[in-house]
């Protein structure tokens, strides 16, 4: 049979992984062993045989331990292989080597601001400082559809982020921090031409709180109003959407110039991941990501639950053991937070990524790291904090894809890059969000969803540095105005959640 079955990632793995769906007693040619089972594609099937308690490897790196002996053959996944406890090695800064610097940094066209920062899109924000004021704030969005802003085309648009917290919780500490964080990153962010901020007028998270914590003004382009004092819903909204009809011209006056890749900090997503989403998708987006931190970009690294038992690679790459150890304290605050919550940090992968082939987090997370690509980690953040280094960053946030993207554009990502193996919709408003499709069958049977297509590593037709470039040539093109699939769909309003911790009380 043809080895186009199977994928071996590295000669000292125990398991290879299926290209296609390949029938019990098929022999695999190269790895002297014969399926025993049916293998599904993205799985995995062992090509030696394994005792019971002995670690597993993929990626040369180890993702669980057999439950019981595998035999060569063997479809490996949730019924014989598990978590377990093994030392990692963070050898912190081993790997960190010089960058090689572009000699003519790419470019594109950007918006750039009075201040000097440069912008992807030109939107109007209208922001919440609670749940309470959600549904006026999308009261006054929703009066300036398509018709409204016809007069206006460089104007992206005007959207309400609205969220379900800002009361009920504690007007002090970590979470009112978190909250505070993100909107106030929100509320500075470049791709933002004004901002409204609406507020109840009687929640925990107080305007004039929220306005002193992150030292935001109030002026020609940051409304803040609380609906008590303005007079109720009907007076909010109409003193908001006379406000937005004063800012849209002044707002429509931008024009895109040509600025430098160096003005683009681009955040790092997976979800719906699969058995191909750390073989395809995530290593030609850490590819691209090189690419740009070549050409002087950012490109920062998040979902600290899943590069759980892959973060000894990313210490490996940090520029001082002080910003390794960085990583190594957020693992072990997630490690006692989940305990103290009755869970465990694999939780994870979902049912979803399990039927693509995933078993273990440790599995996830080696293929999740990936995107990430290869040069040094030079800066660790906390969510929703500003983004300021140059170069390759990780900033901590729950695995959940629209709690991380929302911390990481609260840091002021102007891009997102999602990678999918499963078919994960998602849009990230004011930043243009690009879908990744890890196989051909998902890209093509969601091609209205997916930018690109890095299946085509799998069939053969193109490599991950190729792939890379493209991705890169994308990133750029996107940033210059092209709208991504999830933009022309509509995405990105009801995917803005900040991360909420603490008791609801």
């Amino acid at each position: 049979m043809s080895a186009s079955q199977t994928i071996r990632l590295n000669a000292a793995d125990d398991v290879v992984v299926a290209r296609v769906d390949i029938l019990a007693n098929t022999p695999l040619a190269g790895e002297g062993a014969t399926t025993r089972a049916v293998i599904p594609a993205g799985h995995k099937v062992a090509t030696r045989a394994v005792k019971k308690g002995a670690p597993v490897r993929r990626y040369n790196q180890i993702i669980g331990f057999a439950v019981h002996d595998i035999a060569a053959g063997d479809h490996v996944h949730t019924h014989n292989l598990a978590m377990g406890d093994f030392a990692r090695d963070y050898a912190f800064g081993v790997d960190a080597k010089a960058t090689a610097y572009a000699d003519s940094p790419a470019t594109f066209q950007g918006i750039v601001r009075a201040d000097g920062r440069v912008a992807t899109r030109n939107y109007i924000g209208v922001l919440t400082s609670v749940n309470c004021s959600a549904h006026v704030s999308r009261l006054i969005a929703d009066k300036f559809g398509h018709e409204a802003l016809g007069a206006f085309p460089n104007v992206d648009g005007v959207v309400a982020l609205t969220h379900s917290t800002g009361c009920g919780m504690a007007s002090e500490g970590l979470g009112m921090d978190l909250l505070r964080r993100t909107v106030g990153g929100y509320a500075r962010h470049p791709n933002f031409a004004a901002v409204l901020i609406v507020g109840l007028g009687c929640e925990a998270n107080q305007i004039g709180g929220l306005m002193s914590a992150e030292r935001l003004n109030s002026g020609p382009k940051l409304l803040p109003m609380t609906i008590q004092e303005t007079g109720g819903t009907i007076k909010t909204v109409e003193r908001a959407v006379g406000y937005i009809k004063d800012v849209l011209p002044e707002a429509n006056k931008v024009k895109r110039e040509r600025v430098a890749a160096a003005n683009l900090t681009l955040a790092l997503q997976c979800g719906g991941s699969d058995g191909y989403s750390g073989i395809t998708a995530n290593p030609a987006l850490g590819a691209a990501v090189d690419l740009l931190v070549r050409h002087g970009g950012s490109a920062v690294l998040s979902e600290t639950p899943e590069i759980y038992g892959a973060e000894h690679l990313l210490t490996r790459r940090a520029v001082s053991p002080e910003i390794g150890r960085k990583i190594v304290k957020l693992i072990e605050w997630w490690e006692a937070y989940t305990a103290k919550t009755g869970g465990e940090m694999n939780n994870n992968p979902s049912p979803g990524n399990k039927a693509g082939g995933l078993t273990t987090i440790l599995e996830k997370s080696l293929g999740a790291v990936a995107k990430g690509g290869t040069t040094n980690l030079v800066d660790v953040y906390h969510y929703a904090e500003p983004i300021t280094a140059k170069g390759f960053v990780y900033m901590d946030t729950p695995g959940y894809d629209p709690v991380s993207a929302t911390g990481q554009v609260a840091g002021g990502a102007n891009i997102v890059c999602f990678t999918t193996g499963r078919g994960s919709v998602f849009g990230c408003k004011p930043a243009p969000s690009l879908k990744l499709a890890t196989n051909t069958p998902l890209y093509r049977r969601m091609t209205d969803d997916m930018d690109i297509n890095c299946g085509e590593i799998l069939d053969g037709a193109a490599g991950v540095a190729e792939m890379g470039e493209r991705i890169f040539k994308l990133v750029l093109e996107t940033a210059s105005g092209q709208k991504t699939k999830s933009e022309i769909l509509g995405f990105g309003e009801d995917e803005f959640t900040p991360w909420q911790l603490g008791a609801v009380m």
